[in-house]
């Protein structure tokens, strides 16, 4: 019998413990990845750290984790992409509603990934180059490309003058979506530190623009230059309102949300309602509630995005099944941003999640597994 191990998250508020668990086969359209690398987002630092606030719905012991690459160990019914030995990066849906939740965790050995939402990795990519993309580039994808969203042409469309704008674009579905919007053929303009301007370009971006000047807003706009602005994508803690800005600046009816308002890393991971959760959700709603009146009296259409929902949608076939395998085939995708290795072993997540807290720019960390 094959045996599994997990970083589990026992209890609300609580540390990550490596123990025993189920190995669990694959069931129609799945496969189980043997994961050889992982890595952290910011959503497994929040369920830690605000309790049963987000994703309420899991159970303890939980397996938080969406990002994995590995080998296949063993296909289920009805899949014809993979077979076992092949090395993929896939997307954990394990803390989402409606999944085997202990399964199709990420921070596990043996993770049940749905066969859509892998792509198989080219010979001489490493694992944890490739386990920065999961999360990111699906955040990216269904922000872009969805029908509740922007709404934009695929990758693979001819090239045109239209503009995309990407605020926020080295973090890590910033720089996703910069590619991805590329690879459909658009102008895009992005905000990033200055020190990452050249990375910003790297990635396809035609102007960056530093996002603490004072003028970023009009910056933009003048950049803009007239052309269509086909869509806005607002990624990084209080991103949201001069995204809204700059549509109204441009005359763009469409804005999509990839980050809150605020940000949870600064609250204290304890039980009980603290003057800090009191004013973070504040300021959560008070912000927010802003942004989408001033969206809405404009004839703004502003929506937040949520990574997992291309899984129904065309989006996801797209991306996973026909776009990234090529594009990583070729040489044309780049895995972004770079990863940062903070050790080897599921011991390391709860350290990777400690360092995401204190701040990490322009880098995933990945852990080995």
């Amino acid at each position: 019998m094959t045996e599994n191990l997990a970083a589990l998250l026992t209890a609300p508020y609580g540390n990550l413990h490596v123990e025993p668990a189920p190995y669990t086969a694959p069931g129609a359209g799945e496969i189980v990845i043997r994961n050889r690398a992982v890595a952290v987002n910011p959503l497994d630092s929040i369920k830690q750290s605000t309790g049963n606030f987000m994703y309420g719905w899991l159970p303890y012991p939980a397996v938080l984790g969406e990002d994995v690459a590995g080998e296949v160990v063993e296909v289920g019914l009805g899949v014809t992409r993979f077979v076992p030995g092949d090395r993929v990066v896939g997307y954990a849906v394990g803390m989402e509603k409606k999944r085997n939740h202990r399964a199709e965790g990420g921070f596990q050995l043996f993770s049940v990934v749905r066969s859509g939402l892998a792509a198989p990795l080219p010979d001489g990519m490493d694992v944890t180059e490739a386990v920065v993309l999961p999360l990111a580039i699906s955040t990216a994808a269904s922000a872009l490309f969805q029908q509740d969203q922007l709404v934009l042409r695929h990758p693979g469309s001819a090239p045109s003058d239209d503009v995309v704008v990407v605020w926020g674009g080295s973090t890590s579905v910033g720089s996703n979506a910069i590619q991805l919007a590329t690879a459909a053929g658009y102008r895009v303009i992005t905000t990033a530190s200055r020190h990452n301007h050249d990375r910003m370009r790297e990635l396809g971006a035609v102007d960056v623009f530093d996002y603490r000047s004072d003028t970023v807003v009009a910056d933009i706009a003048s950049a803009v230059d007239g052309r269509t602005v086909a869509g806005i994508l607002a990624v990084g803690t209080g991103s949201g309102a001069p995204c809204v800005a700059i549509a109204r600046a441009v005359g763009s009816k469409r804005v999509s949300f990839a980050s809150p308002s605020v940000s949870f890393e600064d609250l204290p991971r304890r039980p009980g309602i603290s003057m800090a959760f009191v004013r973070t959700m504040a300021q959560l709603v008070s912000r927010t509630g802003a942004m989408m009146v001033t969206a809405r009296v404009h004839g703004i259409r502003a929506r937040f995005v949520w990574g997992s929902t291309l899984m129904d949608n065309e989006v996801g076939p797209m991306l996973w099944e026909e776009f990234l395998p090529s594009a990583l085939a070729k040489g044309r995708y780049i895995a972004a941003p770079t990863a940062q290795v903070v050790g080897t072993g599921l011991e390391h997540v709860q350290v990777a999640l400690d360092e995401l807290r204190a701040g990490v720019s322009a880098r995933k960390l990945v852990v080995r597994l």
